[in-house]
């Protein structure tokens, strides 16, 4: 498979939403905007990110558990992951972790974990390669946080 560098530019078609974005690969490919699986075992907090993404021109892909994400990790070739799972946050570090492997994409892919009481509310940590936890205080902190995040992948591609 090509290595290919990605260009992340501004579309200023009069057609294209406010602040759409395509990724450019070397060979002429467009890749639609950054795709971010999302794994979250609450079918409505899934949905409500799902909608709130999409409105800021991501492609979202859903799994309900980590089974599921690994199978749509494995299909999709996401640009980030976005994990909040019942259980530790050593179990769900680990299910982040094995849902990356699974998407044969490496440490270049962010996982970040959200939801968590143990960290303060507002917080975003890295914990290790390329992985966060945040305690978003709102969805625009998340949001804010993400767009940061898959800024620096694409720089560093």
């Amino acid at each position: 498979m090509l290595a290919a560098l990605r260009f992340i530019i501004d579309d200023g078609s009069s057609t294209a939403k406010k602040g759409s974005r395509e990724t450019f690969d070397m060979d002429n490919e467009i890749r639609t905007n950054p795709t971010i699986l999302v794994v979250e075992d609450v079918h409505e907090t899934r949905d409500g990110i799902e909608k709130l993404l999409k409105v800021d021109g991501y492609r979202v892909v859903l799994a309900r558990d980590e089974r599921d994400g690994m199978e749509r990790a494995r299909r999709q070739c996401p640009d980030l992951i976005l994990v909040s799972l019942a259980g530790t946050p050593s179990e769900v570090l680990i299910c982040g972790q094995r849902i990356r492997e699974s998407a044969a994409a490496g440490e270049a892919v962010p996982i970040v974990i959200f939801g968590f009481d143990e960290i303060p509310a507002g917080a975003e940590v890295a914990i290790g390669k390329n992985v966060h936890i945040t305690h978003p205080d709102n969805f625009d902190q998340l949001r804010g946080f993400l767009s940061r995040l898959l800024r620096r992948v694409a720089t560093a591609i």
